[in-house]
């Protein structure tokens, strides 16, 4: 019987302490849990709090087998989209539902999947780092804060890259557009979580808050002038320190980070690169690595067919050597260029086509696991594939208002880069 309650209690106290895990820090240039190094694989699972939602596109059901499936995997990590959308467009890229249909009304609904989310997490003490902007207008991000700013519609850029940029490229530079922008952080950053109880400031299972996803100042524009990019630059440089320093303010106890690309994300200008992730209050530097969508596969970067009639149908296998040595030296690029800052670095998005550039579940991802595993040799603090689609099998090529959420946002062919459960 005393055998009986020893190992009973044991299991008690190692249910509390894993529950009582600490916040995440940064310790030079790694990171720390309970006074230990704390290094992670992840994943990105952007549509994590829509799945926590009771609303539509919400299924609680399956967020909890997903998560459970996650940390069987060894995934402690998560980056995850801060709730859902901005604003109400209808091109077929934008995401639903919308966390924030006007300017400051929010939908309680998905914020309250954001909280059963982070409670999730709590349980199993795993981790997410939440980013609050997008750069893209899947989720609505500069372009809808422009929009609400009186600047007009937001370009499409599948169809006008250059008027996206330019366009995009005001953000920094907009009072109005800002303003929001902040009020949404504060909304969000000083939320206390209906499920537990605790403001979003003491929740341990919150390693960072992002200030964006992949914020670029869109000055590679040639519809701008020089004076008008080295503006711009200086605005971008700006609201990156006003962002961070805001967020710092109201939530001293987590990371702060910036969600850039890296050199690319930053106008492949290493000085500008260097000083976004300078501040004091940025805990560590992010970058990211898109070897198909940056034509280290082939030319074509857009639509499978294209990929396959201008790449050659097996590019993925045959472009693997050439991705692999790309993507190295580019990590290596921006590993130099952060290296005097001595803080932590992290690959928070890399990604692979299937084979063949297939997109079916369960098709042969031979060429994504390699690249996986070479990915997994490289020295760095934490890594996030892109990204986790689970059990989700998608009953269209382009994702359809509510169809299962996959990896691919809506803009994306669905499971272009996702991982399925029944995926080697």
């Amino acid at each position: 019987m005393k055998r009986i309650l020893y190992i009973a209690t044991l299991l008690v106290v190692g249910a509390i302490a894993t529950m009582a895990q600490g916040f995440v820090k940064v310790d030079g240039d790694h990171f720390t849990r309970d006074g230990k190094p704390y290094t992670f694989n992840g994943t990105n699972m952007w549509y994590a709090a829509i799945l926590g939602s009771t609303g539509q596109g919400g299924d609680r059901a399956r967020l909890v087998r997903e998560l459970d499936e996650l940390k069987r995997r060894g995934i402690m990590n998560i980056r995850a989209l801060a709730g859902g959308s901005d604003g109400l467009s209808e091109r077929p890229s934008h995401t639903w539902p919308s966390l924030q249909p006007q300017a400051g009304v929010y939908n309680d609904t998905l914020l309250a999947g954001l909280d059963f989310f982070v409670a999730q997490l709590e349980k199993r003490g795993m981790t997410c780092v939440l980013y609050l902007n997008n750069s893209w207008d899947w989720s609505g991000g500069f372009g809808t804060y422009l929009e609400w700013a009186g600047m007009g519609q937001a370009p499409d850029g599948s169809k006008d890259w250059d008027g996206f940029q330019k366009y995009h490229a005001q953000f920094t530079r907009n009072k109005k557009a800002m303003r929001l922008a902040a009020n949404h952080v504060r909304f969000m950053v000083g939320r206390t979580n209906t499920i537990t109880g605790k403001p979003y400031a003491e929740s341990t299972a919150i390693m960072a808050w992002e200030l964006c996803n992949e914020p670029r100042p869109f000055v590679q524009c040639g519809l701008l002038s020089d004076k008008e990019k080295a503006a711009i630059k200086r605005s971008f440089v700006q609201w990156i320190g006003a962002q961070a320093k805001l967020i710092k303010r109201l939530d001293p106890n987590h990371l702060v980070t910036t969600g850039s690309e890296g050199y690319y994300g930053c106008a492949r200008d290493s000085s500008l690169l260097r000083e976004v992730h300078a501040f004091a209050e940025i805990d560590y530097c992010c970058l990211h690595c898109w070897p198909n969508n940056w034509g280290w596969c082939g030319p074509a970067i857009a639509e499978t067919a294209n990929c396959k009639q201008r790449n050659g149908i097996s590019a993925p296998q045959d472009s693997l050597a050439n991705a692999i040595r790309r993507s190295e030296a580019y990590i290596d690029l921006n590993r130099r260029i952060l290296a005097p800052l001595g803080k932590p670095i992290v690959l928070e998005e890399y990604g692979y086509p299937r084979d063949n550039y297939d997109i079916r579940p369960g098709t042969p991802v031979t060429a994504r696991k390699a690249y996986y595993r070479f990915i997994a040799t490289l020295p760095l603090a934490g890594k996030n594939f892109w990204g986790w689609a689970g059990e989700a099998r998608p009953p269209h090529d382009r994702w359809q208002r509510w169809d299962a959420y996959t990896a691919d946002p809506a803009q994306e062919e669905q499971g272009l880069y996702s991982v399925f459960d029944c995926d080697e």
